[in-house]
């Protein structure tokens, strides 16, 4: 028989990291009225709109209309550091008027039908930004992130059509609620959580760790489901960390102010040391089952953490029951950045724990999603379609054909 003949169609690709542009009402939809003047705000002078959060107006996302919004794409010499001679680069940037597929899940299907994929899983765009501006407030927190997942349920689902997987955002700042709301998005169907890496907001200046035992329902009930947690690149409050110390901005503004030694002095920090209180907390050994997901966090971090930790575990080998490296081939999955080193990542954590993901539609992602694989040179075909689509099925329980 020839080669491929007789054979059905490859399986097309899953991406791990698709985005939505929330409405204005996202948060105040259902948001209970005693927090209306305590959680998100919408104020609209005009055309001009802002948003408070916690008493102050955020800077987070400068446009909270999303229209007009970023080309997809469009910053992709930037991120590869191939900008032609004489072009400035702030030109690379492009906006366009809002597409139906960013806020319509049947568009958003119908264009993953043009660009060849078979599902998504999708987070929020302003919304990775709204724990850190709540942080003083633990129970508008509970109750603005709450009010978001009805409102995420209302227009993308958890599981539309077994192709669009939404992400819930779960706030560990009360753990008895944090519990409540994961019960109820586990029998909506939710099939992937977000959590935000950072430490967990305690309503005080000081926070408290993701490795902290008082987590550890939250942790047994997705692991008992075997639904992953995704933390994904967002506000993790860092900058407010190093602003007094180097003198940089306190807050994440990068599309109104970029803070571009905050950049390179926090970097993927946040990711890196999520991880750390994980494993050297002792979640993994006391939820076996858990799994973790970085979601556009880049791949980088992953080579100093296991410096890191192996250095711990040569100092305090009582913490560890196995290499450290061993403990995050086993529960975590990574989604590199297009333009980091592929192979070296693979070679590190397992060619099963590496994602595909394409960051669609920002401006920062790839414009065709699936020309992915166009960076998967030093891959066999078997471990590019592990990659592009088998270990992300896997990982939240979609058929592998």
């Amino acid at each position: 028989m020839a080669a491929g003949q007789g054979q059905g169609p490859a399986p097309r690709p899953v991406d791990a990291d698709n985005h939505y542009y929330e409405t204005l009402d996202a948060f105040t939809r259902h948001l209970d009225r005693k927090f209306r003047h305590r959680g998100v705000r919408v104020f609209q002078d005009g055309s001009h709109v802002e948003l408070v959060i916690g008493g102050k107006v955020n800077n987070f996302i400068p446009n909270p209309t999303f229209d007009p919004v970023i080309v997809p794409g469009c910053l992709d010499l930037l991120f590869r550091g191939q900008i032609p001679e004489g072009v400035d680069p702030r030109t690379l940037s492009k906006v366009e008027p809002i597409r139906p597929e960013y806020r319509d899940r049947d568009a958003r299907i119908a264009t993953m039908d043009a660009q060849g994929l078979d599902a998504i899983l999708l987070f929020p765009t302003l919304g990775c930004g709204v724990e850190q501006a709540l942080r003083f407030d633990v129970e508008a927190t509970m109750a603005s992130l709450h009010a978001f997942n009805r409102w995420l349920e209302d227009d993308w689902g958890y599981a539309y059509q077994d192709r669009i997987f939404a992400a819930p955002m779960i706030s560990l700042a009360d753990p008895d609620a944090a519990v409540a709301e994961i019960d109820r998005v586990l029998g909506l169907g939710a099939r992937v959580v977000h959590v935000r890496p950072a430490p967990v907001p305690t309503g005080a200046n000081s926070g408290r760790p993701l490795g902290d035992p008082l987590h550890d329902p939250v942790w047994a009930r997705l692991a008992e489901a075997g639904v992953p947690v995704a933390f994904h690149l967002g506000d993790s409050g860092y900058h407010a960390m190093v602003s007094g110390p180097w003198g940089g901005a306190d807050e994440f503004a990068p599309f109104r102010s970029p803070d571009l030694l905050g950049q390179v002095l926090i970097g993927d920090r946040a990711i890196h040391d999520t991880m750390a209180t994980l494993i050297v907390g002792g979640v993994f050994r006391r939820h076996p089952k858990l799994k973790v997901a970085s979601i556009e966090n880049g791949s980088d971090w992953v080579y100093t953490l296991v410096k890191g930790l192996r250095k711990l575990a040569n100092r305090a080998p009582w913490l560890f029951a196995e290499d450290p490296l061993d403990t995050i081939r086993r529960h975590v999955w990574v989604t590199p950045y297009y333009e980091e080193d592929l192979r070296k990542l693979a070679d590190t954590i397992g060619v099963e724990r590496v994602l595909f993901g394409s960051d669609w539609p920002h401006g920062e992602g790839l414009a065709d999603p699936a020309s992915f694989t166009d960076e998967l040179t030093a891959f066999s075909p078997e471990e590019k379609e592990r990659i592009m689509r088998t270990n992300c099925a896997e990982l939240i329980g979609l058929p592998l054909g």
